[in-house]
Formats: C-alpha cells, sequence, structure tokens
C-alpha cells in the first residue's frame, strides 16, 4: 500500500481533518474519506482522529494515497475566485458541521444575513457564490432560510437537482426543526401551541409580522408553533424549545410575544427591558436547534449545531444546562 506523509502548513490550523483531505486530495469522493478516517487508514501522528478534529500546524498525517492522487501543491482548486478572500473561503469552512455528496449543513453565526437586501453587501447566499469550485462546480444554492440575528442549522445544497429536492420536502413540512430559545418570563401552560395567522406590516425598523386583526383574513398567513419550557429561572426567564410546523417570516420571535414571553435580546419583538444581569449580551437569544429529514438521495439527516458564543455565556450564567438536556 503506497502511504503519503504530509505535514500540516500554518495556513491549514485550526481546518477540520476531513476538510484537509478534500484539500489536498480533491478526487477523494466524500464518503471514502469519511471510511478512511474512520477505519485508521487516515492517522494523525500517528493514531486515530476522528473527521470533524481540528488540524494544528505541525501534526504529520498519513495517507493511503493509492485511492487518488494528491493535488498539486498550488492546490488550484482552493483558489479564491475574483473578489472572494481567503478570509471569505474560510469563514464559510468554519460553519460546516456535516457534508456528504449532495448538501452541505452551516451553523450560521450570529449577526450575518442570509441573503442580500438593502445596505446588506456581505451575505451567506453572495460568499456561497464564489464556493462553487469548493461544492462540485455547480453555484451552491440555499434551502431554507434564517434571520440575520436567528443563530444555528442552515441547509445548502450542492446542486440544483438536491436543492429542488430539499425545497419540496421543506415546503411539504416534512423536515422537523427545532429551536432553542431564552425567553423574559415564563409561558403558560409550559408546553403548549400557538396558534396564530400572521400578517406583514411595514415599521420604522423594518418589515416586521404581527397578529392578524378582524377583517384581515384575505392578508394573513397561518402559522402554528409548538412550545416546551425545559428549564426556567424563578418566574423572570425560561429556557424553551420551539417546534414550527409553518416556517413563516419571523413566526418565533412573533409568536413568543404574542404570548406576553419575547425571546431575550428581542428589541423588534418585545423585548424593551434592561438586561436582567451583568454579562448577558444583548443579542438575540434564538438558535436553529437541530434539523432532521429523510430522503432517499440525501439520505437520513439528524443534525444538532452547538450554541453561540452569547447563547452558550447567558446558559452558563442561568445554570441551564445544554449537554445533559441533549442526553
Amino acid at each position: 500500500m503506497s502511504i503519503e506523509k504530509r505535514a500540516v502548513r500554518a495556513d491549514d490550523d485550526g481546518l477540520r481533518l476531513d476538510r484537509w483531505l478534500k484539500k489536498y486530495y480533491p478526487s477523494l469522493p466524500h464518503t471514502l474519506v469519511q471510511k478512511l478516517v474512520r477505519t485508521g487508514q487516515v492517522r494523525v501522528d500517528g493514531g486515530r482522529m476522528k473527521a470533524d478534529a481540528r488540524l494544528s500546524t505541525g501534526q504529520e498525517i498519513r495517507v493511503p494515497t493509492h485511492f487518488a492522487a494528491p493535488a498539486a501543491e498550488a492546490e488550484p482548486s482552493l483558489k479564491p475566485p475574483p473578489g472572494m478572500s481567503k478570509a471569505d473561503r474560510d469563514f464559510i469552512e468554519r460553519m460546516i458541521v456535516f457534508e456528504n455528496d449532495y448538501i452541505a449543513v452551516l451553523n450560521k453565526p450570529y449577526g450575518i444575513a442570509v441573503q442580500g437586501g438593502t445596505k446588506t453587501s456581505r451575505h451567506i447566499d453572495g460568499l456561497l457564490a464564489g464556493m462553487a469550485d469548493r461544492f462540485g462546480g455547480e453555484r451552491p444554492r440555499l434551502v431554507h432560510r434564517l434571520d440575520r440575528d436567528t443563530t444555528g442549522i442552515l441547509v445548502v445544497a450542492k446542486d440544483r437537482q438536491t436543492a429542488a429536492r430539499l425545497g419540496r420536502l421543506f415546503q411539504t413540512r416534512s423536515v422537523q426543526k427545532i429551536y432553542w430559545a431564552i425567553v423574559r418570563g415564563v409561558p403558560k401552560p409550559l408546553q403548549g401551541k400557538v396558534e396564530v395567522p400572521l400578517v406583514k406590516a411595514a415599521g420604522p425598523e423594518g418589515d416586521r409580522v404581527r397578529k392578524a386583526r378582524p377583517g384581515e383574513q384575505d392578508l394573513a398567513q397561518h402559522a402554528t408553533t409548538y412550545y416546551s419550557v425545559i428549564d426556567r429561572v424563578a418566574q423572570q426567564l425560561a429556557w424553551v424549545s420551539l417546534k414550527p410546523v409553518t416556517g413563516r417570516q419571523h413566526q418565533l420571535r412573533a409568536h413568543m410575544e404574542i404570548l406576553g414571553t419575547p425571546i431575550l435580546g428581542d428589541q423588534k419583538y418585545g423585548d424593551m427591558a434592561e438586561l436582567p444581569m451583568d454579562g448577558i449580551e444583548n443579542k438575540l437569544h434564538l438558535h436553529a436547534r437541530r434539523l432532521t429529514l429523510k430522503d432517499a438521495k440525501v439520505g437520513d439527516i439528524d443534525i444538532s449545531a452547538p450554541l453561540p458564543a452569547h447563547m452558550a455565556k447567558t446558559f452558563e450564567l442561568l445554570g441551564f444546562e445544554a449537554q445533559r438536556y441533549d442526553e
């Protein structure tokens, strides 16, 4: 068996092992990369390492090269296209929490828009447009959306056909999504359903939605959200799991405001009070935590995204234990 050993370069520090393999051995299929790592045929400093483990400068990687020819040292397949910086490409790479031959799942950070709009020049959709070479040649396509300040799972299709398949799944509500939020007060009852139609209404701070009023049936969009309180701090704050049945703009934020328990940090939807304690950041505390779907081509997907830094910090301050809930 032909073996090649390579040292991790400084500009690859922090790169995931599977991303490193795709970078230097681009002809390796994703499934084979996973198998080589899982079976220990790829080793780092002589030992086994998980595919999503981060590499450090100077580590030695042993790769069986009879499966594929290595990429040229100039790495032309990863050269940023005009207008696309290496920093932007690395920004997308760091978001990836899962990938197969058809999709990539991103953990979207706080404060970046998914798509462009008024006064929005830098957004994920635009950055993905410059990553076509990285994702197989076609322009990667968004399958669904998240608000600018909502964090968490965002699915990207690697080709037009997959985007169409998944688009139909989302439209038929065959995809299950779970969001985590911290809200002001405690919803009553502790478990329930919010089934309130919403209408769009322009405001001084941009578009928002509100509860439909009598006579607005023709304008209203049906919207349903299931919620469950996981933990709470007295009657002040609650950690809530949210399961949207429909996917209306700002649905979860509007429904929590309608319940009288707005999401912490959401000034557009009712959270105007002072922060409850020092150390909590004035940012939207809404995270797309988990997504599951089943598709004959894409496969059975069940992905969870780690909390963003500001929510993880708030969880720690309030004594909420995300890991125990997952278990």
